[in-house]
């Protein structure tokens, strides 16, 4: 009975979760959260749901016409060097300078250690890293 209690907890939090706030993290927290539920009782609701957040973290990738827009800009006489690892989902030092892409005000780039990276420009959250 605790179980099927809970179940229903999580998805009427699940529910408005989604509904209220459509980013990847809450939905993936609310999914995982009744995965683990199920699974391994209020324990694993907890599991669950840090380890949903995290994957619902996950950052969508750029549509082509901005990757296709910062493969085809000038390439800029230095390239800033940053010492940690560039890692999507991760954000930039706030010292980096950023351009912000025209046509798609969602998005800039920069480049860094002779790399393309496109950023979310308020968070410079690293979106994407050409190759």
């Amino acid at each position: 009975m605790y179980k099927i209690l809970l179940v229903s907890s999580a998805l009427a939090l699940s529910s408005l979760a989604t509904n209220a706030l459509a980013d990847g993290a809450v939905t993936g927290a609310a999914g995982g959260a009744i995965t683990g539920a199920i699974v391994g009782g209020p324990v694993g609701a907890a599991i669950g749901g840090v380890a949903g957040g995290v994957a619902g973290a996950v950052v969508d990738p750029p549509p082509r016409e901005v990757v296709t827009y910062v493969q085809q800009q000038p390439a800029p006489t230095a390239s800033v060097v940053v010492q940690e690892p560039i890692v999507v989902g991760k954000p930039l030092p706030a010292d980096v300078v950023v351009t912000p892409v025209p046509d798609n005000p969602k998005y800039a780039y920069t480049v860094i250690n002779n790399q393309r990276v496109i950023v979310e420009p308020r968070s410079h959250r690293v979106v994407q890293v050409i190759e």
